[in-house]
């Protein structure tokens, strides 16, 4: 759902017929997760430049859901904060045109005295609610073991 989602994406954006997948279903491990991984590779139109790509492309769909217009709508609807830095992009684009972006997941913010970290999880169809609740918290948990020693514990605030 999410690499057809992207190919759409990418494909508005993109020489006809230059849309590939060279890699689906890729398996890649890090500290405490994995991730299911995919390659999407494509021609960029000539008439086209960086930021058509990146107002194409992003957000990017494995963080939105599809449809990704009607998703992004619920994501409003349901969720009480907004994500900020969250979700969104890290990255340069080079004089030359060239870019290179993220999505910022696992991404602590400091502003001011303060730090804010947020974790989500994907929904399908078959999820079971307990188990996406409990690979937040696993998230939420590596993140803090990263924090611990540098922040003071403070729940008064």
């Amino acid at each position: 759902m999410i690499v057809d989602l992207e190919r759409n994406d990418l494909g508005r954006v993109s020489e006809i017929g230059s849309v590939k997948v060279p890699e689906l279903f890729k398996i890649e491990a890090y500290a405490n997760v994995y991730h299911l991984v995919a390659t999407i590779e494509s021609e960029i139109d000539k008439d086209k430049d960086i930021y058509e790509v990146i107002k194409a492309t992003f957000p990017g769909g494995s963080i939105t859901g599809a449809p990704k217009i009607r998703a992004m709508e619920v994501i409003e609807e349901l969720e009480p904060t907004r994500r900020n830095v969250y979700t969104g992009s890290i990255g340069y684009i080079g004089f030359d045109g060239l870019a290179d972006l993220n999505i910022a997941i696992r991404t602590i913010v400091k502003k001011d005295d303060r730090i804010t970290f947020q974790v989500g999880g994907g929904i399908t169809w078959d999820s079971n609610p307990e188990d996406e609740y409990m690979e937040t918290l696993h998230k939420a948990k590596s993140i803090m073991k990263t924090l611990k020693g540098h922040i003071e514990d403070d729940t008064s605030k």
